[in-house]
């Protein structure tokens, strides 16, 4: 049980970087050779390998939404007794997001997050309505 409430710890620390917007120390939560995967859709979607480019990436996307605030709903992980630091976690979260163009929006889903060594070395975002995200990268 220990284990799951230091993956939380660490998970939630994850997302309050991004409200700061302190992408070097929410970089750092990731392992070098990490993978993020967003979902299809828009031009940014795709699979980022890599740490810096995961930076790189989570960089723009900080520029196109400069005003954010994730709330997170819940927290479940997949083996609350790990005590070596390898662990799956998904979260549930909401944000309210102001793109570049000033432009508000809200869109709600779901992070899995495979944790290795207290670091994120797979991610893969699912968002539940795509077309307030379309609109709020200013896709159609």
């Amino acid at each position: 049980m220990i284990g799951a409430l230091i993956v939380k710890k660490v998970v939630q620390s994850g997302f309050s970087n991004l409200n700061k917007g302190d992408i070097e120390a929410f970089a750092n939560s990731w392992a070098e050779e990490a993978v993020f995967v967003y979902p299809p859709g828009v031009s940014a979607s795709g699979t980022i390998q890599g740490r810096e480019n995961i930076r790189k990436w989570f960089g723009k996307w900080m520029e196109q939404f400069p005003k954010r605030n994730f709330v997170l709903k819940n927290v479940c992980v997949k083996n609350m007794f790990d005590l070596i630091g390898s662990n799956v976690v998904s979260v549930e979260w909401e944000v309210k997001l102001t793109n570049k163009d000033g432009r508000d929006f809200g869109l709600g889903g779901v992070t899995t997050i495979d944790v290795r060594k207290g670091k994120a070395v797979r991610v893969c975002d699912y968002i539940a309505d795509t077309a307030v995200w379309k609109e709020a990268w200013g896709e159609k």
